[in-house]
């Protein structure tokens, strides 16, 4: 498996989180080119043999683009397409266990016990605002981001309804690094929508 190393989260700021789609390559290509520099395919649609099929896909991109790969929920797929990390819920399989594939962790978290108690390679924090990607969870708010800025012992990224709107109000709470995905996702032109991403963060 080829592995960033435990530094690559720690170094990353702008994180994309997609799902499959036609142009997936094009988009990849274009999100990285505006500053995003880690991506995770988050798809649950798709039977295994598809998802596969696209996760090497999203591999061969983003090795040629040296941007680490996550995958959603799935370590056995994650080792198979040659991810650098999986990324799993409170609810999911326990990072312990996610470990014993061999491929790094990142994990959710939604409260400070969550953040406090996380032992992966690096977490998300959220959903700061509300979002559908998250229906039926409450937006934990700018709070949750402060207290990340100050306790969280790994890498961590704000994550949930942030866009070009909110991104500054985010980053002043204490943030480093985001996860979107409407905000890439749904853009007209992706690669400047990551630039302005991108920019917010730098400037922070």
């Amino acid at each position: 498996m080829s592995s960033p190393g435990p530094s690559q989260a720690g170094s990353a700021r702008l994180y994309l989180i997609t799902a499959v789609r036609p142009d997936l390559a094009a988009f990849l290509e274009a999100a990285v080119r505006g500053g995003v520099d880690i991506v995770q395919i988050r798809e649950k649609s798709l039977p295994d043999g598809a998802l596969l099929a696209a996760l090497e896909e999203a591999r061969a991109v983003t090795r040629s683009l040296a941007v680490p790969l996550v995958v959603n929920d799935r370590p056995d797929l994650a080792v198979l397409c040659e991810a650098d990390y999986v990324h799993v819920g409170q609810d999911d399989l326990p990072v312990r266990a996610a470990r014993r594939f061999g491929v790094q962790v990142g994990l959710s978290t939604h409260t400070p016990r969550e953040i406090e108690a996380a032992d992966a390679d690096y977490i998300g924090v959220g959903p700061v605002y509300a979002t559908p990607t998250k229906e039926g969870r409450p937006a934990v708010g700018l709070d949750l981001v402060r207290y990340a800025a100050t306790h969280a012992r790994q890498p961590w990224f704000a994550i949930g309804g942030i866009d070009r709107t909110n991104v500054a109000d985010v980053v002043a709470a204490g943030a480093r690094r985001t996860a979107v995905v409407r905000a890439i996702g749904d853009a007209p032109d992706p690669e400047a929508a990551a630039r302005e991403l991108r920019s917010a963060l730098d400037a922070g």
